[in-house]
């Protein structure tokens, strides 16, 4: 996998003055649109849209800089339609508007190229199993939240502390299948998967009963899933949890991501500083 991202940054790098067709640059990679922009984003850390509009702009800029071609043409080169749009864009990178830019000679902010390789450590190995699932039914209460991809979802937080443990108690007699218990379910990711886009996430159970009053029903159409399972302190075992699985486990296995939920089931101590999880997270063998 990591072979075929690296050709994908290649294809990227030549037709930054093109558009870029991102399906058919997963196609070319020999995956889902949908697996490689969750891939390059668990794995760079901003979505592909992001990256591509960076490298422009950095690219971009070398040119404002250089002095050649008019700001307009440069605009038009790199998917702009008006002058207007490209020193909004490029003020919004660099920090200055590419006219100062030319002036005045400024320091230009630059987007590295990408290059993904995958270091093998072999210090410790990851427990997983594939299981096939029937459709299923989460229940549960739900909230409209921002994704942050670092450090604590406030909007998360207070959404919890604000569910009143005796619903919480009430839902998990109800829990009757796998994951057992009260599980997190993050849902309706936006494809960006870009810091402070919305998602829907769910505090619930997996089970066959009717939802009762005041909760909702997510139904979760039959498919495979990947489940992970860690130990250790809370929350950097988690964390290093979905991590591995992005940098090392889909790297080295045949299967993709797929759309649907993510499912992540946490158990701490009592002190709150240890915590055995498992992460549920839909797949897809990988074609050819």
């Amino acid at each position: 996998m990591l072979e075929r991202l690296n050709q994908a940054m290649e294809y990227i790098e030549g037709h930054l003055d093109e558009p870029i067709d991102v399906a058919a640059l997963a196609h070319g990679a020999a995956t889902s649109e949908y697996h490689l922009r969750r891939m390059f984003s668990a794995l760079a850390g901003m979505p592909l849209s992001e990256y591509i509009r960076r490298r422009r702009l950095t690219v971009a800029g070398a040119e404002v800089l250089g002095g050649g071609d008019s700001l307009l043409v440069i605009a038009v080169r790199y998917g702009y339609g008006s002058g207007e749009a490209f020193a909004r864009a490029f003020r919004a990178v660099h920090g200055v508007g590419p006219g100062e830019a030319r002036r005045n000679g400024a320091a230009l902010v630059s987007q590295p190229r990408l290059a993904f390789r995958l270091t093998v450590e072999g210090s410790s190995s990851m427990r997983y199993r594939i299981v096939d699932r029937p459709d299923f039914t989460v229940v549960g209460l739900k909230a409209r939240v921002p994704l942050v991809h670092q450090g604590p979802n406030q909007a998360i937080i207070d959404f919890v502390r604000g569910i009143d443990p005796q619903v919480l108690e009430r839902l998990e007699k109800l829990s009757d299948q796998e994951p057992q218990g009260v599980v997190a379910v993050c849902d309706d990711l936006d494809p960006s998967r870009a810091e402070g886009t919305e998602l829907d996430y769910h505090q619930g159970v997996i089970t066959s009963a009717p939802p009762p009053a005041g909760t909702i029903a997510l139904d979760v159409p039959a498919g495979s899933w990947a489940v992970f399972t860690t130990s250790g302190p809370a929350p950097q075992a988690i964390q290093e949890l979905w991590r591995d699985v992005f940098t090392q486990w889909f790297p080295s296995n045949p299967y993709r991501s797929r759309p649907g939920p993510e499912i992540l089931r946490t158990r701490l101590s009592p002190d709150g500083t240890e915590a055995d999880a498992e992460l549920w997270l839909p797949v897809e063998r990988e074609r050819g």
